[in-house]
């Protein structure tokens, strides 16, 4: 009996119109176009503006998109996995707000919380329920808006991330979809990249909040020389298992996190740049949105039986790399 896949047969993105340049930048921190472009590679990134706005409305938007071009009733979908580091609150689960603004009236959902890795976490925990033959469509979305948990003062995270989220729709398949998958993690990282105050261990208090320990804390240096080997090892070792050689690969889809963390990992794969989605010039690093958001700009250049690797590298630590052969061609709106 042939092994049932999960393939990403759809998928959907969307950013806010509102953008932060690096000049805007300038205005607000220590620091200049020069510095942020050398380091990182960030151009501009969007925000998320307005009352009462979070990620679920950037999510339910890529979905809507999604199910729009998909040509699938909303009632169709089963699952709504959602994977963020920013939940509109802590209970309940985003996944559940995002299948109630999409119209998703018949799916149950659950978020998925690993930092950057989380999309591809929760990409590998749907394909589960498609290879079960539990459910027939599922969709995952990755968003995050980190512009509500910046600290505008801090020129080391001010200058990287962005608000964003992307969505991709998994059914079943004989041959095309998820190949396989290789997560890490290591709790020991958790000191170098973390939010000081908010969760059981330190609530909320007027301290926390004037002590500005609800922001994310980064260790740069240190999380830089983890994400290079994390990344490129797990790039590797996939790679490996599968028999890919470097002209086999069709594309690399990294986590937007640097554009020389990206750079690493390609040349440890052997590929050139040609072969690899950037966008962190335009987006900047959007967390969990930034994978989903790569497939959704690449769409039309992805082709039927192309083999492409996702790869990210989180906080915690976390980090893994997706072996997935593309189930098909995009048809041109008419």
């Amino acid at each position: 009996m042939q092994k049932i896949r999960a393939a990403i047969t759809a998928v959907g993105g969307y950013v806010p119109e509102d953008i932060l340049t690096n000049a805007d930048l300038e205005k607000m921190v220590d620091t200049n176009d020069e510095w942020i472009t050398s380091r990182t590679g960030i151009k501009e990134r969007h925000i998320l503006k307005g009352e009462g706005k979070g990620t679920s409305d950037m999510a339910a938007e890529a979905v809507k998109i999604l199910l729009a071009k998909a040509k699938i009733d909303p009632s169709e979908i089963e699952l709504v996995i959602c994977a963020t580091t920013t939940p509109d609150m802590q209970f309940p689960a985003t996944a559940n707000i995002i299948a109630d603004k999409a119209g998703l009236t018949n799916a149950w959902g659950f978020d998925v919380n690993a930092a950057c890795s989380g999309f591809i976490y929760a990409l590998t925990t749907g394909s589960q329920f498609i290879e079960s033959g539990k459910h027939k469509k599922v969709i995952v979305v990755g968003g995050d808006k980190m512009s509500s948990i910046v600290n505008y003062e801090d020129r080391k995270t001010a200058i990287i991330f962005g608000d964003g989220a992307g969505a991709v729709l998994l059914e079943p398949d004989e041959t095309y979809g998820i190949q396989d998958t290789v997560l890490k993690s290591d709790g020991s990282g958790r000191v170098h990249l973390h939010q000081k105050a908010g969760g059981s261990v330190k609530p909320a208090t007027i301290e926390t909040v004037m002590n500005k320990e609800h922001y994310i804390y980064q260790e740069g240096q240190a999380v830089f020389k983890f994400a290079v080997k994390g990344m490129a090892d797990v790039s590797a070792e996939i790679m490996e298992r599968n028999n890919l050689k470097s002209e086999d690969v069709a594309w690399l889809v990294p986590h937007q996190a640097n554009k020389r963390i990206i750079d690493a990992t390609a040349n440890r794969m052997g590929l050139s740049e040609e072969k690899v989605m950037i966008n962190i010039q335009r987006y900047g690093n959007t967390t969990n949105g930034t994978i989903p958001l790569c497939l959704w700009e690449w769409e039309s250049k992805l082709h039927k039986g192309d083999n492409i690797i996702l790869a990210a590298f989180g906080g915690g630590f976390t980090w893994g790399a997706i072996y997935i052969k593309w189930g098909y061609d995009t048809t041109p709106n008419p």
